[in-house]
């Protein structure tokens, strides 16, 4: 009995001493966890790209509150046991904050660590769950799936009267696929044909031929970005010629580049693109330091770091717990932080709110076609 006791007091003490540890350091120690191998690799780099090009323009510009930022960035390698076990190394180690995983099956079981330890988590990822387990530490650099779908939803409110969903079967698509089926539910357009797909899959023709049998005003497509090059292609193929939809997912710069002619014509929400007029500084920045073009995902690792900059110097002081409350519920200007590039708002579950786009693939690039409000501000 002494002894149990004796070592749930040492590890109290442990969890302890890591969520004080880096409150005296001279740095402010966070560490990226991203998917730089596997499936999630295009989005993972992007996003660690943009962290790290954040931090060199904050750092520069004198730090925060005086202290500059130390960052270490670890491969997840797309599996969310691995995540895991980086995050706990990662509070071992008396990190301030976590940039990462940008996967959602992978933030879905690495932010418990995170939670544990009191150490705010900064994720990519957008599955609605993510959000939805009342973690204090957990906020998005994305739009939750709470927050987009409805926007999407409307406007395929005004596009089709009968849609056939493609959707992932994991975390993220599922969540997608529950997201949309809820919200169209008593609208103007009827589901009439749901189809289930795999991660990692090659071969989209039943999928296509599928949504062709049902014939579909439109079909919407919520995949990873490498399946949503093939589901494009694939759909080209079979000759569709309607309205294909999506998320960030699927027009996404990847996407582009795999998928080629076969993305032209393809819509999409998104919540940030380079091709948006408050994002093309940002655009030119990271073309010049990494020699690409930033997705989506490198926006949410660059604004990031800035969103923790802005509840940092609001609270006023290096303390975890005073940072993580300092984001909820609260607005942030880019009049008094910059980096935001878009004026951003959270509520009380981590989930942001911002302005978006929607946009189509024109001669291989995003155009937007129309600006929508915050939700807020309807």
């Amino acid at each position: 009995m002494q002894k149990r006791f004796a070592l749930k007091l040492i590890a109290a003490c442990a969890i302890l001493a890591s969520s004080t540890a880096s409150f005296g350091q001279e740095v402010i120690k966070i560490s990226n966890l991203v998917e730089l191998s596997g499936g999630g690799a295009s989005a993972g780099t992007a996003f660690k790209n943009g962290v790290e090009l954040a931090v060199k323009e904050v750092n520069a510009a004198g730090g925060i509150l005086g202290k500059k930022i130390q960052t270490t960035t670890s491969d997840t390698q797309s599996n969310p046991g691995v995540a895991k076990g980086l995050t706990q190394k990662a509070v071992d180690d008396g990190v301030f904050a976590i940039f990462g995983p940008v996967f959602s099956g992978s933030i879905m079981v690495s932010m418990a660590e995170s939670r544990k330890a009191e150490v705010p988590n900064f994720t990519g990822g957008e599955a609605a769950s993510i959000t939805a387990q009342g973690n204090p530490y957990i906020f998005r650099t994305s739009f939750g799936q709470s927050t987009s779908f409805p926007k999407v939803a409307r406007y395929i409110n005004s596009k089709a009267k009968t849609l056939a969903v493609i959707y992932v079967n994991n975390d993220f698509g599922k969540g997608g696929r529950d997201a949309i089926t809820k919200l169209l539910e008593g609208s103007p357009t009827k589901i009439v044909a749901d189809i289930s797909t795999d991660a990692g899959q090659v071969d989209f023709s039943a999928a296509v031929l599928k949504a062709k049998q049902s014939n579909a005003d439109a079909v919407f497509v919520y995949t990873n970005e490498e399946e949503s090059a093939r589901a494009l292609r694939e759909l080209r193929k079979q000759g569709w010629t309607k309205p294909i939809i999506g998320e960030t997912t699927l027009t996404g710069q990847k996407v582009i580049e795999l998928a080629g002619d076969a993305a032209n014509g393809a819509l999409a929400h998104v919540g940030l693109t380079v091709d948006a007029p408050q994002f093309k500084a940002f655009g030119a920045k990271y073309q010049q330091e990494y020699k690409a073009v930033s997705d989506h995902n490198g926006i949410k690792g660059y604004t990031g770091v800035y969103i923790l900059k802005a509840a940092i110097e609001k609270a006023g002081k290096l303390d975890r717990k005073a940072v993580a409350a300092a984001l909820k519920n609260a607005s942030f200007s880019v009049k008094q932080t910059p980096g935001l590039l878009l004026d951003v708002s959270f509520d009380d579950k981590g989930d942001m709110d911002r302005e978006s786009f929607m946009v189509e693939v024109k001669g291989g690039h995003q155009v937007v076609v129309e600006t929508l409000p915050a939700l807020g501000k309807k």
